[in-house]
């Protein structure tokens, strides 16, 4: 049988990654780690205080598990009964089933995208890349210090009091670069979103391609009046962890942000991208501050989504792992 450990990483960050609900310098990431037949693989997990997932739990439900017999799982189908019997949190789920997939696939000789049924990855996957919430007189020196003009597509995140400086600075500096607006549930409801949007797309210079999660997960009501009024496609996020009724995300989003951390496995992440495009709504592949461990896993799915947002390991400084390079805003798996 193999042997299954957890270990936790301390993780400084480049700079403060501030959003609308928090800020860190540092992040503390989970490796599993499964050792067996000849070969080792690693799944991450990176808590997610939105949900109430920290360090400290996670090493609590792990223990657990080993207390409950993991130590006798080589198989998706036990890991599941095992899961099911004592259910963990959704970014130690897909840790579990992430090592567990690549040690099965590389068991069977096979890549991970393979094994898994799925498209192969472009070899090179474009990215964007997050500017997180910071005073608007500190833009213009970050975007150049980071070269963030080689990213297709910046990232914004942004609360309700400073979301306009901050699009104001970026659209000076980057005039008509695509971005990417993130809310974090920032707004109280969708006459406010819609004041902001009339505000920002009449910014100068300002290219404005999606906007993210505005409000609470908890308005349906409210994005289902803001979906057609809004002047640009909105994405879900926190819509959307490991379950969601389509027919009614589609009437309240244009698209949906994956994240397999979320979703907690390689299996319902790629239900809910496929879920995502039968539905007519756009495909993006998202992440947490992430290693490359993590990266490189979502990598193995790229190929189902049409956006990509895996710059997580891009924020980790001096990140240990190097699974995952980055050239011209392109992700690559390391051979």
């Amino acid at each position: 049988m193999p042997t299954w450990t957890l270990t936790a990483h301390e993780l400084p960050l480049r700079f403060v990654w501030k959003i609308s609900r928090n800020a860190s310098a540092t992040k503390t990431n989970l490796l599993v780690q499964i050792d067996g037949h000849g070969h080792r693989a690693q799944g991450e997990a990176a808590p997610n205080v939105r949900y109430d997932e920290t360090p400290e739990l996670l090493s609590q439900q792990f223990a657990a598990l080993q207390a409950r017999g993991l130590g006798n799982v080589d198989n998706l189908a036990d890991l599941d009964a095992l899961l099911a019997a004592q259910p963990v949190a959704h970014a130690l789920s897909f840790a579990l089933e992430s090592a567990l997939v690549q040690w099965l696939a590389a068991r069977a000789g096979q890549p991970v995208w393979q094994w898994l049924g799925v498209p192969a990855p472009a070899p090179a996957v474009p990215t964007a890349f997050s500017l997180p919430i910071m005073e608007p007189g500190e833009v213009a020196g970050f975007l150049r210090e980071l070269d963030m003009a080689r990213f297709q597509l910046i990232k914004i995140k942004v609360n309700q009091a400073g979301g306009l400086d901050l699009l104001r600075e970026v659209a000076r500096a980057l005039p008509g670069h695509a971005l990417l607006v993130d809310g974090n549930e920032a707004w109280p409801d969708a006459d406010a979103v819609l004041q902001f949007l009339e505000q920002a797309t009449a910014l100068p210079g300002l290219n404005l391609r999606f906007l993210e999660q505005p409000m609470p997960a908890a308005f349906a009501e409210h994005y289902r009046y803001l979906r057609p009024r809004s002047a640009v496609p909105l994405l879900a996020d926190e819509s959307v962890t490991d379950t969601a009724n389509f027919a009614d995300i589609a009437q309240q989003f244009h698209g949906v942000n994956v994240k397999l951390m979320k979703a907690g496995g390689y299996r319902r992440g790629i239900e809910l991208l496929r879920q995502t495009r039968e539905h007519g709504l756009i495909p993006m592949l998202g992440c947490m501050v992430e290693t490359s461990v993590g990266i490189a896993a979502a990598l193995q799915i790229s190929a189902l989504a049409d956006v990509h947002d895996l710059d997580g390991f891009l924020i980790v400084k001096d990140e240990p792992f190097g699974l995952v390079t980055e050239a011209a805003g392109q992700l690559r798996l390391r051979d």
